[in-house]
């Protein structure tokens, strides 16, 4: 049923992007999974650049634009109103389990990246605590929930023009890099990504995995 659901909401999404207000409902869309959407706005990316390729810099101009904007919301959310629609979301859109530690609320980390950052316990303030904008800035560039990252940040009390500063670097890496991808290589580039998506998905943990061990160097 919740994945029936997930692909309607997919193919839904979708249908946006060969319509006269494509461009409008990438802001849309990139805004909103920044703070509680659950479709990332490559959805929409990818077939806007296959169909106007000389348009692949306005197009990732937008969704990065409008995914930095809807992180602020995130965070102003997480800042404001953790105990009531952040908690909310975090358990029940994102289906994250939250754990109570030293007398708050918090969320486990996978135990490799919490020895990899060689954090004193494996939760994500504490990763907050010890690296900043570190972490806003390597989940930012993951296919993990943006959102679970900008809400958390909020609560964390990250500083807020850090937390500004990293996630525009890091979604801008991402949405640029998918819209110059698209640019260059076409629906070659799609029918590669659908063909190896599996085989990218665990290139990409290792990358990540490689990331982290930079950080704990640094």
């Amino acid at each position: 049923m919740l994945f029936r659901s997930l692909r309607s909401l997919y193919d839904w999404v979708l249908t946006w992007a060969h319509s006269p207000y494509a461009l409008p409902a990438l802001a849309v869309v990139a805004f909103a999974e920044s703070s509680f959407f659950l479709i990332p706005p490559d959805v929409l990316l990818i077939p806007m650049v296959l169909s106007k390729r000389h348009k692949y810099l306005a197009f990732a101009s937008t969704a990065t634009l409008a995914s930095v904007l809807g992180g602020l919301a995130g965070y102003l959310l997480g800042y404001f109103a953790w105990q009531t629609l952040g908690v909310w979301l975090v358990e029940h859109v994102m289906r994250v389990e939250l754990i109570e530690v030293a007398g708050r609320l918090d969320i486990a980390l996978p135990a490799y990246i919490a020895n990899f950052l060689a954090l004193e316990s494996p939760y994500l303030f504490q990763a907050f605590a010890q690296y900043n904008a570190w972490v806003v800035f390597v989940f930012a560039l993951t296919p993990l929930p943006y959102k679970l990252i900008t809400i958390s940040a909020g609560f964390a009390q990250v500083n807020i023009l850090v937390f500004m500063l990293a996630s525009l670097a890091a979604r801008g890496a991402r949405f640029f890099a998918v819209a110059l991808i698209m640019h260059r290589y076409g629906a070659t580039a799609q029918t590669f990504i659908d063909k190896y998506f599996n085989l990218l998905t665990i290139a990409f943990i290792v990358l990540l995995v490689l990331g982290l061990l930079l950080v704990k160097a640094v």
